[in-house]
């Protein structure tokens, strides 16, 4: 799968690129909605992960503009945070998101295999 990974925190962004990159899959990371939308001008991806809480740009908003995007419409949009209150994954699903996943409640490789599940459904 080819693979897009939002996330302002510079630590975790390239543990899951890691992560998903030794699961076979292939990753592009971005630092933030604005990195992430410049991909998308150029790029597609199977799957676009991202987390809730940006600067500049949150996880909802993200999903909201990578709706409008022609060449994004096929790909699987996943929010990967540690907000994990039942407004933040409803606002987040009334967004557009195909999952949800906490992160402090997974370990790394239980995420990647949660994303592949996400992915297959």
């Amino acid at each position: 799968m080819k693979i897009l990974l939002v996330d302002d925190d510079a630590f975790l962004r390239d543990m899951y690129a890691t992560k998903f990159t030794e699961a076979g899959d292939t990753v592009a990371a971005a630092q933030d909605g604005m990195k992430a939308l410049s991909h998308l001008d150029s790029d597609t991806f199977d799957v676009i992960i991202m987390d809730m809480v940006m600067p500049g740009m949150s996880g909802v908003d993200l999903l909201g503009e990578i709706k409008k995007i022609d060449n994004a419409a096929k790909s699987k949009c996943i929010i990967l945070s540690n907000q994990g209150e039942q407004e933040d994954i409803e606002a987040a699903n009334s967004a557009g998101a195909d999952g949800y996943i906490i992160k402090a409640e997974s370990i790394p490789s239980e995420v990647v295999s949660k994303v592949h599940n996400i992915v297959k459904e």
